[in-house]
C-alpha cells in the first residue's frame, strides 16, 4: 500500500501564512525565497514520515495527533509536525516551531 498524506485545512493555511509572514519580517529579502522554504518543509514530509524515527506527541497535544517528527531547517529553528496515522495514511494536523509559545515549556 503507498503511503498517503492529508494535511489539515488549518495546516495548508498555516503553509501560505507562513510564506507572507516570512518575507514580511525580511527573513527572506525574496517571496520565492520564502516559498522555497516552507516547500523544503514539505518536502520533508513527504519524503520522511513513515520513515524518519517519530516520537509520541504530549498528553497535553494529543488532539493534534498521537505522534510528531522533527525537522531542523537550520541551526536555530526546529519544526514540529504532528500527526495521526491509519496504516499508510498520515494526517498532518499541526505544524509549529520552537519559537512558538504555543510550544514552549514543552519537552520534545
Amino acid at each position: 500500500m503507498e503511503k498517503t498524506i492529508i494535511y489539515s485545512p488549518e495546516v495548508k493555511i498555516y503553509f501560505i501564512e507562513l510564506i507572507d509572514v516570512l518575507f514580511e519580517k525580511e527573513y527572506f529579502g525574496f517571496s520565492e525565497s520564502a516559498e522555497e522554504y516552507v516547500n523544503k518543509i514539505r518536502e520533508f514530509i513527504e519524503q520522511k514520515i513513515g520513515f524518519y524515527p517519530s516520537k509520541n506527541t504530549p498528553l497535553e497535544l494529543l488532539k493534534f495527533g498521537e505522534m510528531y517528527i522533527r525537522y531542523e531547517s537550520n541551526s536555530n529553528t526546529s519544526w514540529y509536525i504532528f500527526y495521526s496515522q491509519v496504516e499508510q495514511t498520515y494526517f498532518i494536523k499541526l505544524i509549529s516551531n520552537n519559537h512558538s509559545e504555543y510550544l514552549a515549556g514543552l519537552n520534545l
